[in-house]
């Protein structure tokens, strides 16, 4: 008796493969990419990245599903290769559906809420350093740009009110 030919995997199916676990990786690392501390963000990049991150967590759905339905079928025709990069890719797409749904900006923008200061004769910023300030009831406080742009939020307190410094 003669054995089966394996069966072959059509391109095709490895094209929408590939397309559709890119579009659910890229769901979570566009947004992440644009809005990274220490980068330039442009207001129509901004937008584009909100817009993503708003239908991420409907869209990796679709997209994650698609992913395991054609990496079910791909499976039964490929070899010990290919199977693990279907893994690879399988876990990189439930990454990326489970990151969609969690709201990372808080790690990467953590507040500071153990605020030190020093005087300004004490101060090791440059004399060309940029700084927000903020003053109520004759008491102030600067804060650096350098720092404000890694951590975006400040929990302080000017005189004795309660503050949320943001840049």
């Amino acid at each position: 008796m003669l054995a089966k030919p394996p069966r072959r995997s059509s391109p095709w199916l490895w094209m929408l493969f590939s397309v559709s676990a890119l579009i659910t990786i890229a769901l979570f690392f566009f947004p992440a990419f644009v809005i990274r501390p220490f980068a330039y963000q442009a207001p129509r990049a901004l937008w584009w990245a909100m817009a993503t991150r708003q239908r991420a967590p409907i869209a990796t759905i679709f997209t994650g599903l698609l992913c395991l339905a054609l990496a079910l079928t791909l499976w039964r025709s490929v070899g010990i290769w290919r199977r693990t990069l279907l893994v690879v890719a399988m876990v990189l797409v439930s990454f990326s559906a489970v990151m969609a749904r969690i709201n990372y900006f808080e790690w990467m923008f953590h507040p500071v809420d153990d605020v030190r200061f020093e005087s300004a004769a004490k101060s090791k910023l440059d004399a060309g350093e940029m700084i927000m300030t903020v003053a109520f009831s004759g008491d102030a406080r600067a804060y650096p740009i350098s720092e404000m742009a890694y951590h975006h939020i400040v929990n302080d307190a000017v005189g004795g009110v309660p503050i949320v410094a943001t840049y």
